[in-house]
C-alpha cells in the first residue's frame, strides 16, 4: 500500500493536465447528478398546496387514485393512476361526519365552472363574451378562510358574493349592488351583487342551496371540509370520521372496476390539497418517472465519458506504467495507484460539482416552471434533511470514476512484463462483445418497428443506448474503416492533407476515443430531439388534415343549451359538430404485467361529424356513435385486437369503468387521440355539470355563404358566445407533454455538455500528446501552415466520422420508432440539426488546435 500512495502521489504531480480533463468531466457529473437528484426527492416529497381548504382540520373527499391487477410472473401485481377529474361523494356523507364527536362543524364544497359577462371582437362583428371564473357556495369559504371585506353574505338566490381585487375588466364587479349576468351550465342570469371577500379574483360566491342547483349533482358533493372542536386532535378526529365514514358503507359515486375500491379518503396536513388540485398528483408521478429515466440516462453517459476520460490521460502514459509493470511493479500495485491517482481526483471533482448542485437544481425548477411543466397547486418542496443529497450523488460520483479507472487500467496492469511497454491492438473480445451488442440493438430496433403507437418508444430507446455502446466498444474498428475511407479525398488537399490521411491511418485507434463522444452526442440527441419532434410534426399535419371546419363557436361557462341545434339552424352553416376534451385510462396486462395507461380524448357529436372533421374514417360508420359506442384509432385496434362490433372496457377521468361498443376505426390517432366518444358519455364523467357546453361548436359553412355574414348570423343566435373565423387546428395533446419537452431538453444539455468535456479533454491529450512528433515534422522541413492544414483535416475528419455513425446509430431506432408510431420518416427541425454540427464542429476546432499552438510558433519548433 505504501508504493501504491507513492506511485499515485508522484503521478498526480507530474500529470496535472492529463487529470484535468478528468476533473472536468467528473464536476460535471456530480453537479448534473445533483441537480437531477435534488429535483427527484424535492418531487418525491412534493404536495398539493393548500389554499380553499387551509382552515379546515380535515378534508373528506372521493378517492382519485384507480388501480388495476393482473398476474405477473405467477404473482399478483397491482398498479395505480391519479385520476384529473373530480370522484364526488354522496350527500349523505354529509351527516354521518356531522354527527361524529369532536366536529365543530362539516361544510360541503361543490365547485362549478361560471361566465362573467364582458365583450369581445370576433372578426367584423362583435359578439357578448364570457371571462372564466369558479361558482361555490358562501359557506365553504370559511374553510380557507376568506373573509368578507365589505357587504354581507348572499341569503337570496338571485344574490352572489365576489372576490376583491376585480378591476375594469370586471366592469367593477368589485361594487356591492351591482347587477352582474352570469352564465352557469350554459344559462345567462342576473344576480346582484352583495359583499365582496377576500380571495382568488376570479371567485363567485352564492347560497348553498344555489350553488347545490347549479353544480348540476344537487345528490353529490365534491368535499366536505371539517373543522374541529377545540382541543380535538386532527389524527385523533380522522379516524373517527373514517370509522363512521366505513360503518355507514359511504362510497364514491359511480361505479368502479372489479378489484377497485370505492372509498372515500379523510385527509389531513398537506394531503388536504390533493382534493383542491387533482392534477397535481398524477403530475407527481409522471414527474418521478421522467426524473429517474433522466438520472440513470446521466450515469449512463457519465460512465462512458469518463471511461473515455480517464481511457486517454492513462494512454498518454502508458509508456511509464509499462515500465513500472517491467521493472516489477504488480497489478495490484498498479491498479492501487491508479485508483488513488483517480480517487483523489474524483473527490475534489465531486465536492465541486456538488457545491454547484443547489443552483443547477433551482435553474431545473424555474425551467419546468417557464415551460408549464408541472401543473397549478404543486409544490416542489424540500426538507433540510434533503438538501445533503448532492453528497449521496458525489459518492456515486467517485464510484462512477472508479469503476473507470478499473476498466482504464486493466490492460496496462494484467499486461506481462515483457509486453508492457508495447501497445497493444485491441483483443477480439472487445470486437465480439461490440458485435453482439450492434446485434442486440438491432433486435430492439426491429421489435419496436413491429410495435404499435406508444408501446414502440420503450424498445427504441433501449436500442439507441445498445448501440451507442456498441459503437463506443468498437470505437478503433469504426475509426480505422473511416480513416482508410477518407484517405483518399484528404490526399486532395496537397502535403497538409497527405500528412493527415497518413497520420489519420496510423493512429485510428487514438482518433476512435475522440470519435466515440462526437457519435454519444449525435445519437443520443438525435434521438431525444427527433423523436419527439416526429410525434410533432405528424399530429400538426394530422390536425390539419382534420380540420374541415370553417368556422368555431365557444363560451366560458358553457354554450347555452341547445345552442347546437340552434347553430345548425343559420342560414348558410352546412354541419355543425361539437367537440369536448377529456382523458381515459386504459387497462390491460403487457406480457403479463398490469398497466394503466393515461389518453386524451374527444367526445364529438355525431350528426354529419366528417363535414367538419375528417379522422379519416377506415371501417364502420362514424355518424353511429352514441352513448355506450366508440371509435378506435387504426393503430389502437389493431393492438387491441378489436373491429366494429367489438367491445372495448375504457375508465374514464373520474375513474367509473364502461364497456363500450366499437362503431368504427379511423386513422388520424395522433391528433385525435385513441378514442372518439359520444360527447354526452365523456361529459358525464368530467367535473363540469353534464349540462354544460364545455367544448367548442366546429362549424362548416355552405360553399356559396358569405362567411361574415354567417359568423354575425352566429354571434346572434347563440348570445354571449364567441365565433372564431380562423378555428385553432383539433389536436389531443398528452398531459405530460411540456413535461416530456423539458426533459428531453435536459437530456439533451446534459449529454452535450459531457460531450464538449468529452472532446475537447480528448482531443487535448491527443494534441498534448504529438508535440514531439510535431517538432520532428517541422525539424524535418514540415511547414507551419501545411501542419495546420494537417491538424484541421484531422479534425475534420474526425468529425465527419462521428457525426456520420452517429447518425446512423440514431436513424436505426428513429426509423422503427417513426414508423410504428406515425408511418412517416424521422423529422428533426433544422435548426437543432444545425445546433448539434455546429457544437461538435467548434468542440472539435477548440481541442485540436490551440494546445499546439505554442509548437507551432516562431521560426524554430519549441
Amino acid at each position: 500500500m505504501k508504493v501504491a500512495a507513492l506511485l499515485a502521489t508522484r503521478a498526480t504531480r507530474a500529470h496535472r493536465k492529463a487529470w484535468t480533463a478528468v476533473f472536468a468531466a467528473l464536476t460535471l457529473t456530480s453537479l448534473l447528478l445533483g441537480a437531477f437528484g435534488l429535483t427527484l426527492v424535492s418531487a418525491w416529497s412534493a404536495h398539493p398546496r393548500v389554499e380553499r381548504y387551509a382552515g379546515a382540520d380535515l378534508v373528506v373527499a372521493g378517492d382519485q387514485t384507480t388501480r388495476f391487477s393482473a398476474a405477473s410472473l405467477g404473482e399478483r401485481e397491482t398498479v395505480s393512476a391519479g385520476l384529473t377529474e373530480r370522484v364526488r361523494i354522496p350527500r349523505t356523507a354529509l351527516t354521518v361526519v356531522r354527527g361524529v364527536p369532536g366536529v365543530r362543524a362539516a361544510v360541503a364544497d361543490v365547485e362549478f365552472p361560471v361566465g362573467l359577462a364582458g365583450s369581445a371582437a370576433t372578426g367584423s362583428a362583435t359578439a357578448s363574451a364570457t371571462e372564466s371564473a369558479t361558482g361555490r357556495p358562501w359557506e365553504a369559504a370559511r374553510l380557507a378562510p376568506y373573509a368578507l371585506r365589505t357587504g354581507r353574505a348572499p341569503q337570496r338566490a338571485d344574490e352572489v358574493v365576489v372576490a376583491g381585487g376585480g378591476g375594469p375588466e370586471r366592469g367593477g364587479a368589485d361594487r356591492v349592488g351591482q347587477r352582474l349576468t352570469l352564465r352557469v351550465g350554459g344559462h345567462d342570469m342576473a344576480y346582484t351583487v352583495v359583499g365582496v371577500a377576500d380571495g382568488p379574483r376570479t371567485a363567485v360566491w352564492f347560497t348553498d342551496a344555489e350553488a347545490r342547483r347549479l353544480s348540476g349533482h344537487p345528490e353529490a358533493l365534491d368535499v366536505i371540509g371539517v373543522v374541529a372542536e377545540s382541543g380535538t386532535g386532527a389524527g385523533e378526529l380522522a379516524g373517527r370520521v373514517r370509522k363512521a365514514l366505513d360503518t355507514a358503507g359511504a362510497t364514491d359515486v359511480g361505479h368502479r372496476a372489479d378489484g377497485d375500491p370505492a372509498t372515500v379518503r379523510v385527509l389531513t396536513g398537506d394531503d388536504r390539497g390533493e382534493a383542491e388540485f387533482l392534477a397535481a398528483a398524477p403530475a407527481r408521478g409522471e414527474l418521478l418517472a421522467a426524473l429517474g429515466s433522466v438520472a440513470g440516462a446521466v450515469v449512463l453517459v457519465s460512465l462512458l465519458v469518463v471511461s473515455s476520460t480517464i481511457v486517454q490521460a492513462l494512454r498518454q502514459r502508458s509508456h511509464e506504467l509499462g515500465l513500472l509493470r517491467a521493472v516489477g511493479a504488480t497489478p495490484g500495485q498498479l491498479r492501487a495507484a491508479v485508483g488513488r491517482e483517480v480517487g483523489r481526483v474524483a473527490v475534489w471533482a465531486a465536492l465541486v460539482g456538488a457545491a454547484g448542485a443547489a443552483p443547477a437544481y433551482l435553474g431545473l425548477r424555474a425551467l419546468l416552471d417557464a415551460r408549464g411543466a408541472l401543473p397549478t397547486g404543486l409544490e416542489l418542496t424540500l426538507l433540510p434533511p434533503l438538501w445533503l443529497t448532492p453528497l449521496v450523488t458525489a459518492a456515486v460520483t467517485v464510484l462512477v470514476a472508479q469503476v473507470a479507472a478499473l476498466i482504464g487500467g486493466a490492460r496496462t496492469a494484467t499486461a506481462r512484463p515483457a509486453e508492457a511497454l508495447r501497445e497493444r491492438a485491441p483483443g477480439r473480445g472487445r470486437g465480439i462483445t461490440g458485435l453482439v451488442l450492434l446485434g442486440v440493438g438491432a433486435s430492439a430496433a426491429g421489435t419496436a418497428a413491429l410495435q404499435r403507437g406508444a408501446t414502440a418508444a420503450a424498445p427504441a430507446g433501449a436500442a439507441a443506448v445498445t448501440m451507442v455502446i456498441a459503437c463506443a466498444v468498437l470505437g478503433p474498428w469504426i475509426a480505422e474503416g473511416a480513416m482508410r475511407l477518407l484517405g483518399a479525398p484528404l490526399r486532395l488537399f496537397g502535403p497538409g492533407g497527405r500528412l493527415a490521411a497518413a497520420n489519420c491511418a496510423a493512429s485510428a485507434h487514438r482518433l476512435g476515443a475522440a470519435i466515440t463522444p462526437i457519435v454519444l452526442v449525435t445519437a443520443f440527441a438525435g434521438v431525444q430531439l427527433s423523436g419527439g419532434a416526429t410525434l410533432t410534426h405528424a399530429g400538426d399535419a394530422q390536425a390539419r388534415q382534420v380540420l374541415r371546419a370553417d368556422l368555431a363557436v365557444h363560451a366560458d361557462g358553457g354554450l347555452p343549451a341547445g345552442a347546437v341545434e340552434r347553430i345548425r339552424e343559420v342560414p348558410g352553416v352546412r354541419a355543425a359538430t361539437e367537440i369536448v376534451p377529456g382523458t381515459v385510462l386504459l387497462a390491460r396486462s403487457q406480457l403479463g404485467a398490469p398497466e394503466l395507461e393515461r389518453l386524451p380524448v374527444f367526445g364529438v357529436t355525431p350528426e354529419r361529424l366528417t363535414s367538419t372533421l375528417d379522422p379519416g374514417p377506415r371501417s364502420g360508420d362514424l355518424t353511429r356513435l352514441r352513448p355506450g359506442t366508440v371509435a378506435v384509432g387504426a393503430d389502437r385496434a389493431d393492438s387491441l385486437g378489436v373491429r366494429p362490433g367489438s367491445t372495448v372496457t375504457l375508465r374514464f377521468g373520474d375513474g367509473q369503468e364502461a364497456r363500450l361498443r366499437v362503431v368504427a376505426t379511423y386513422q388520424r390517432s395522433i391528433a385525435l387521440g385513441d378514442f372518439l366518444l359520444s360527447r354526452d358519455d365523456l361529459l358525464r364523467h368530467t367535473s363540469l355539470p353534464t349540462a354544460s357546453g364545455a367544448g367548442r361548436v366546429l362549424v362548416a359553412t355552405a360553399p356559396d355563404a358569405d362567411r361574415k355574414a354567417v359568423t354575425n348570423a352566429l354571434a346572434r343566435a347563440v348570445p354571449g358566445a364567441r365565433v372564431e373565423p380562423d378555428p385553432a387546428p383539433v389536436r389531443g395533446e398528452a398531459a405530460e407533454q411540456a413535461l416530456a419537452e423539458v426533459v428531453s431538453l435536459a437530456v439533451v444539455g446534459a449529454v452535450g455538455g459531457f460531450t464538449v468535456i468529452a472532446v475537447l479533454s480528448t482531443l487535448a491529450l491527443i494534441a498534448t500528446g504529438r508535440r514531439p512528433e510535431l517538432r520532428l515534422l517541422r525539424l524535418a522541413g514540415a511547414g507551419r501552415g501545411q501542419l495546420r492544414r494537417m491538424l484541421r483535416l484531422e479534425a475534420a475528419a474526425t468529425v465527419v466520422t462521428g457525426l456520420v455513425v452517429g447518425a446512423a446509430v440514431a436513424s436505426v431506432p428513429l426509423l422503427a420508432f417513426s414508423t410504428a408510431t406515425t408511418g412517416t420518416l424521422p423529422y428533426l427541425p433544422p435548426a437543432q440539426a444545425a445546433v448539434i454540427v455546429s457544437v461538435v464542429v467548434a468542440t472539435a476546432a477548440a481541442g485540436s488546435l490551440p494546445p499546439v499552438w505554442g509548437t507551432l510558433r516562431g521560426r524554430y519548433p519549441r
